[in-house]
């Protein structure tokens, strides 16, 4: 009996849960943005709670392995490891979209793992909730909580998603556990059926598991208990740099507006000239051709766009007297490295009037303009919690089958982008960052890669920088050259103390060291809570 067979006559009384044999899971469920299509035994989506806890048991007597996505939007990465003897099948929990009111005066929600950027963002609309919604650049199809447990971040006050959580259920794999949900300590002693302080209360009681189940293929969470950011005070600065030595200066400003304004100014970004140029401008090379940009083509851009060579993005929150000194004084603490504006600005304003003039819209000029101004817009749309498509056009820099359409779901793997990301942390040091930024720009061109840099500096201490490694999903010899050039970025950046916060699918098991004390104390967890491995084997655990 197939694999297909035995869920079908396991789940025949839910009458609710959709099953995939292996073609058409394989074609639903199997793209990247970095390899062919991985091939599936089956699929489920399932439409209630309950119906992971019979897949659960299906898996440990029918030895299979469950690979649980929300919405299988983790572009660049992936979720679907290698199973070396065991059928892989999809479990997709993206229409499990409840969301559930713990406390709209405290800003407290609980949402399952459908619940997208956008549902909560019209949840908070539609029911009044004076709240943000914890947005990233992946857009409004991506899941709240699976980027919390990826430990993902965004821009907004809350910038690191799983801190924001404070309580979670989950469906664990043990063939003698996974007939219920798991609640903390704390919610098991609560009698009063609110599970209130479970949910205002991080830690709960005893020892503090929830982080087991982050970047982790431990158990299957159902839902997940946030704390949002409340909306107040906004104002938003740009700073342009053209000076070619003006890192170092750069880095201290950050470094100094972090450790003086923590808790009003949120995280701050800061990109190089490449990666503002991939944000304001098409690429000029054909985008079936795996080359980088020449120093012509730059300069040009950079010319007719006016790119400077760095730029950071900031965002302060808090009542307006509050936002109202800050922006004084980071204005002073900016003072020669570059110039700096501030959303608040009458000039922004003005500038905003002008380009929508009927007079001036024809001109070239106006419309390069207003083409700037609407994307400083969406990104303020973003740093209020309102999710939007900006940062996602990045993935089609380089496509040459589909352009982005920003009035449809840009969706990169299914419209056959190629994407993988190198993402290392890296010491908030200006000699450190100086160091960093010479390597990506030494080894990219090597493999055709273009050099896109950005640091997004949540404290004072550590900063995590992104490289999107863009191609040709449709040439082997691009995807190979990246994939080439990402290992070598890894392999040079650990020599020089720059580590990876995370890591693609394909990386987890050619990087993660097995033998590690600490890897082995984590495959002893797995062991103990999974221990005919079902869920996602291979999955941030190399044994």
């Amino acid at each position: 009996m197939s694999i297909f067979e035995i869920i079908n006559k396991g789940l025949s009384q839910d009458s609710e849960a959709i099953i995939f044999d292996a073609p058409e899971a394989t074609l639903k469920f199997g793209r990247t943005t970095f390899s062919e299509n991985v091939h599936l035994a089956a699929a489920v989506t399932v439409k209630k709670r309950t119906t992971i806890s019979t897949l659960l048991k299906l898996a440990n007597e029918h030895h299979f392995a469950l690979y649980p996505i929300s919405t299988g939007n983790n572009w660049g990465y992936g979720s679907i490891a290698e199973s070396k003897d065991k059928p892989r099948v999809i479990i997709d929990l993206s229409q499990l979209k409840g969301i559930y009111p713990a406390s709209k005066e405290l800003g407290l929600i609980t949402v399952e793992p459908g619940v997208t950027q956008q549902d909560l963002f019209d949840y908070l609309a539609q029911n009044d909730w004076p709240y943000m919604t914890p947005v990233t650049g992946a857009g409004p199809n991506c899941s709240i909580l699976s980027n919390a447990l990826e430990r993902g971040y965004g821009i907004t006050p809350h910038a690191m998603h799983f801190d924001a959580v404070t309580a979670m259920k989950v469906y664990l794999p043990h063939p003698d556990l996974c007939h219920e949900e798991m609640s903390s300590a704390i919610s098991e002693l609560d009698k009063s059926g609110s599970d209130f302080i479970d949910k205002t209360f991080k830690h709960g009681l005893g020892p503090a598991v929830d982080g087991l189940f982050t970047q982790s293929n431990l158990g299957i969470v159902t839902e997940c208990t946030i704390r949002l950011a409340k909306r107040r005070s906004f104002s938003s600065f740009y700073l342009r740099c053209f000076d070619k030595q003006g890192l170092p200066k750069l880095v201290n400003f950050i470094h100094q507006v972090l450790q003086e304004f923590e808790g009003v100014v949120g995280s701050i970004n800061l990109m190089d000239k490449n990666r503002v140029i991939s944000m304001t401008a098409d690429n000029p090379n054909p985008a079936d051709i795996h080359r980088v940009m020449t120093s012509e083509q730059v300069s040009k851009i950079e010319k007719e766009h006016g790119t400077p060579e760095w730029m950071i993005i900031g965002t302060i929150y808090g009542n307006k007297r509050v936002v109202d000194a800050s922006e004084k004084e980071i204005k002073k603490m900016a003072r020669g490295t570059g110039s700096i504006i501030f959303s608040s600005s009458p000039l922004l304003s003005l500038a905003n009037q002008l380009t929508k003039a009927p007079f001036l819209k024809s001109l070239s000029v106006v419309k390069k303009v207003k083409g700037q101004l609407d994307a400083l817009e969406e990104g303020q749309e973003l740093m209020l919690g309102k999710p939007n498509q900006l940062a996602l056009k990045l993935a089609y820099w380089r496509n040459a089958y589909c352009t982005p359409d920003k009035t449809k779901s840009l969706l990169p793997d299914k419209d056959k982008c190629g994407l993988l990301w190198y993402a290392p942390l890296i010491p908030m040091c200006a000699d450190k960052i100086d160091e960093y930024v010479a390597m990506i720009r030494d080894i990219t061109p090597k493999y055709g890669v273009e050099p896109l840099i950005t640091f997004t500096n949540l404290r004072h201490d550590c900063i995590d920088s992104t490289v999107p490694i863009l191609f040709n999903l449709e040439d082997p010899e691009a995807v190979d050259q990246s994939k080439a050039c990402l290992e070598e970025l890894v392999s040079v950046g650990r020599q020089k103390g720059f580590v990876p916060y995370r890591l693609n699918i394909e990386q987890q098991a050619s990087l993660l060291d097995k033998n590690a004390i600490y890897w082995q104390a984590v495959d002893n967890i797995k062991s103990s809570l999974d221990p005919n491995r079902i869920i996602s084997p291979g999955r941030y655990n190399p044994r």
